[in-house]
């Protein structure tokens, strides 16, 4: 007995120090990350290597300053340029360096660098890889000013002073899990292509028409024009309650005649769905998600109660963890010449700068354009050599660029061949076969892409950079004129009391008959771009006389401006030229609730604003719903579940049981509409296309679409299908939430889960429940003004899309401007500042945007200052 008591002993031992070395071990690794916020730091100039790679980082010129308040958003006080934004990739890498990591990746089409060898993500990285993001922002970089390298090399610096310093493990906890399976991630050096890598991640997510002209070719193909256009009907000009941004009286030029839009059908039919990497039009990847937009409005102080400007912005952008937004302030001490910088705002964490936000005299906030910047081009191969390809009768040598797949630490590699033409990479190159490998060449259909973001360099980071000095209106447009891709609608307000609106961007100019709705034939010079909009001729207005701008991705101008447009540059760019900035837009049913609500809840303050940005009136549903109340049900409950639906004010308030019925049945009702005849090729639009759409054909009772054709035995009409669609939508949501109606309500299953990459989607609940954030009750839904948009599945209806921060700025006072944005500063899941917003953002809450540096010490938490070694 003493023997096995003594050997229990020994166990229990053993079982407390394995318990105390894991508690050990967890502690080292969740809060070894977190960076040091107080005290002192020296920072030295040095060389290094890592690898065979030699790097120099420069180090300071004098002392910086940076205090965080309670919310963990720094300010930045340094005496020059080069030390502020040194500081800022330093601050940024402290907070969100495993985000950095992930964006690089992600950009060059090396995500398996990180994860090893892994099919789930080899398509994605093909794609990227083909499309050559990496390789256009090289050519950035390679074009950039002086300036604009100066500020890219002093961040990059600020990261790697940061980053060079210290193991994997003190840098992010991902690392540490990742190293469980196997990888063992050596850290590379920042660089200024990192940075400019992530802008061509963004104007991938908000450019072009890609996967829409391979849809509508598709569709044409499977369904004919008149129901491919009923199904992606054109942008309302002629509603007069969903206005324009820039309106008839706006347009600078004299008033023409032309009313009515130009939807031609040139274009290739049935072009095909599998792009690099298989990666399909459906994909995520190559996918517009309908919910990304944005709002943006300026009141000038006509109609405001202090009687200077108020400047809203709320970006609608994937739901991610953490924030794609890092919250900051630069100020230079003093402010001059050599140091122009006294901004705050929001930066992305990859790149210098504030990219929306205010100095001391403007204030600027941005929205998508959703120009057409993308086009498709079907190519024919010279059958002797892969190399060629036809262009105006002869052939025409392609480049070509191998890119190497690497997959983690292991020697092991994967190289594709990328062939491009002068219209862009062939962008269905490089399918998968069964076993995830890289076919190599397509010359059955090959297809070429042409994108303006890769087409020749960019300058976006000027403008951000130029945007963070302005001073007034004219350097404000000086500043929107390097501002190309992606083109964004940017608002404007000064102290003095003026407000504007600019469009900039590449804006292609296309050949007679390139709508830009379908691919075309690449073979010839006939669908060749023409050039760009020049700068001084696209869409801006200064001090309206109505007082304020809105825009949500609406149509930027009225059909008027493309015939003016033709009048001044038609001798140059041709007369029958397509000058249209696109043919796709959002719908205007945020524009229309944005405009109604400036209009008649004045004088305005921030906290009219904050309303309005808060708004969940769905103007879909107001419209559509009506259409239920004459029909006949022959079951009681349905008839008596209708009448109290249609009892409703149309608010999608997460509270509201109605609204939660209602979601239901919109669903139920695009299901019944057009599954039966678009099938897998796309599902019904939740959001503004297909509230649009829906409501046309709600017109029009007999209409083809209204027929199910997988019913051989009737035809059925408008009434059929609305009755069907609201008795399944009550029958299943009695299925899923009870007939308790108040499990009905629309934040029970319209909820917000925030997942990071790529551990928040590993399939393991506990990896995810360390990552991941939620999921919690919200309102909205998808294009209404907060458009919290989602995706139906078995979850419930759980965003993809939202509001990803809400700005108010006060010109009358910039120490009363207020924001928020979604997560938190921090991308350490163990840092209280994490996941510290997502309450208040989900309740439409804000902090003060801190301004002064009386402000600023008055909420200083913590305080560190870097001195030079």
């Amino acid at each position: 007995m003493k023997l096995v008591r003594n050997i229990l002993l020994v166990l229990l031992i053993i079982l407390v120090i394995a318990v105390v070395g894991g508690v050990i071990v967890f502690n080292r690794w969740t809060r070894g990350p977190l960076p040091q916020q107080d005290g002192q730091i020296v920072i030295k100039s040095q060389n290094t290597t890592v690898g065979a790679q030699a790097v120099s980082i420069s180090g300071l010129t004098d002392k910086v300053e940076i205090i965080r308040d309670n919310w963990g958003i720094p300010q930045i006080y340094a005496s020059n340029t080069h030390d502020l934004i040194f500081a800022q990739g330093y601050t940024q890498a402290q907070d969100r360096w495993w985000q950095m990591e992930f964006s690089r990746h992600i950009g060059s089409g090396s995500i398996q660098e990180l994860t090893g060898k892994n099919k789930d993500v080899m398509g994605q990285d093909v794609f990227i890889r083909t499309a050559g993001w990496r390789r256009a922002a090289e050519k950035d970089l390679a074009a950039s000013d002086e300036d604009s390298k100066a500020v890219l090399q002093a961040f990059a610096d600020g990261v790697n002073a940061y980053i060079l310093n210290r193991p994997a493990a003190q840098l992010a906890f991902e690392y540490n899990l990742l190293g469980l399976t196997g990888v063992n991630i050596t850290i590379q050096p920042w660089t200024p292509v990192d940075s400019l890598v992530w802008a061509k991640v963004m104007a991938w997510d908000l450019s072009g028409n890609r996967s829409a002209e391979l849809l509508r070719s598709e569709l044409y193909k499977k369904l004919g024009q008149q129901m491919t256009d009923e199904f992606l009907p054109p942008y309302p000009y002629d509603n007069p309650d969903k206005p324009t941004i820039l309106q008839a009286e706006d347009l600078p030029i004299s008033d023409t005649t032309l009313k009515t839009q130009n939807i031609d059908t040139a274009g290739i039919v049935g072009a095909g769905t599998q792009l690099a990497g298989n990666i399909g039009i459906n994909s995520p990847l190559f996918h517009e998600e309908p919910s990304i937009g944005s709002n943006n409005w300026v009141i000038s102080g006509k109609l405001t109660k202090s009687g200077k400007p108020l400047l809203a912005n709320d970006p609608h952008l994937s739901i991610q963890m953490p924030s794609i937004w890092y919250e900051i302030g630069l100020h230079c001490q003093p402010v001059g010449d050599a140091c122009p910088f006294e901004v705050t705002g929001f930066a992305l964490p990859a790149t210098p700068g504030v990219v929306i936000g205010h100095n001391a005299r403007i204030a600027w906030g941005v929205t998508n354009v959703g120009p057409d910047t993308q086009d498709l081009y079907m190519l024919k191969i010279n059958p002797d050599n892969p190399l060629q390809y036809q262009w105006n009768g002869a052939w025409r040598d392609m480049t070509t660029h191998d890119e190497i797949i690497h997959y983690g630490d292991s020697n092991e590699t994967t190289t594709i061949t990328v062939r491009e033409t002068h219209l862009g990479p062939i962008i269905n190159d490089n399918q998968l076969d069964d076993n995830g490998k890289p076919k190599g060449f397509n010359n059955d259909n090959p297809m070429a892409f042409h994108w303006t973001a890769t087409a020749e360099p960019g300058t976006i980071l000027k403008a951000v950079i130029l945007l963070n000095k302005a001073s007034n209106w004219t350097d404000f447009r000086n500043a929107a004129s390097f501002w190309d891709v992606p083109a964004q609608n940017i608002i404007y307000a000064d102290v003095d009391g003026n407000i504007g609106y600019q469009t900039p961007g590449r804006i292609p100019i296309r050949a007679e008959g390139h709508t830009g709705l379908l691919p075309v034939d690449g073979t010839t010079d006939k669908y060749e771009w023409k050039g760009y909009i020049p700068f001084d001729d696209l869409p801006r207005i200064y001090n309206p006389p109505r007082g304020y701008i809105v825009t949500a991705n609406q149509a930027v101008v009225p059909l008027e401006y493309y015939d003016q447009l033709k009048a001044k540059l038609g001798s140059q760019f041709g007369e029958n030229s397509n000058y249209q900035i696109s043919q796709e837009w959002a719908y205007g049913y945020r524009a229309q609730r944005i405009n109604e609500l400036i209009k008649t809840t004045g004088p305005h303050t921030a906290d009219t604003i904050k309303a309005i940005q808060g708004d969940d009136k769905d103007i879909g549903a107001e419209e559509i719903a009506p259409f239920l109340k004459p029909l006949t049900f022959a079951d009681a409950n349905y008839k008596d579940a209708r009448d109290w639906m249609l009892n409703w004010d149309y608010q999608l308030k997460m509270d509201s049981q109605q609204a939660g019925l209602y979601a239901y049945f919109w669903y139920r009702l695009g299901e019944d509409i057009f599954r039966d005849q678009t099938g897998d090729l796309v599902g019904p639009d939740e959001g503004d296309q297909g509230m649009w759409s829906v409501y046309l054909l709600l017109q029009k009772p007999d209409d083809a679409w209204w027929d199910d054709v997988t019913t051989t035995d009737k035809k059925e009409t408008r009434d059929d299908i609305l009755v069907r669609a609201f008795q399944e939508a009550y029958d299943q949501i009695t299925k899923d939430r009870g007939a308790d109606r108040t499990n009905w309500a629309w934040g029970k299953f319209h909820t917000a889960t925030f997942v990071s990459n790529p551990l928040g989607q590993s399939g393991i609940d506990i990896i995810e429940s360390l990552v991941n954030r939620g999921p919690v009750e919200t309102s909205g839904g998808p294009d209404i003004v907060n458009a919290t948009g989602w995706d139906y599945g078995d979850n419930g209806f759980k965003v993809v899309a939202l509001p990803s921060m809400r700005m108010i700025v006060d010109l009358n006072d910039l120490s009363q401007s207020q924001s928020m944005h979604t997560t938190g500063e921090s991308g350490h899941p163990f840092s209280p500042h994490y996941d510290d917003m997502i309450e208040s953002w989900r309740n439409i809450l804000y902090h003060p945007q801190l301004w002064t540096r009386d402000q600023v010490d008055k909420a200083k938490v913590n305080d560190l200052i870097l001195i030079p070694g």
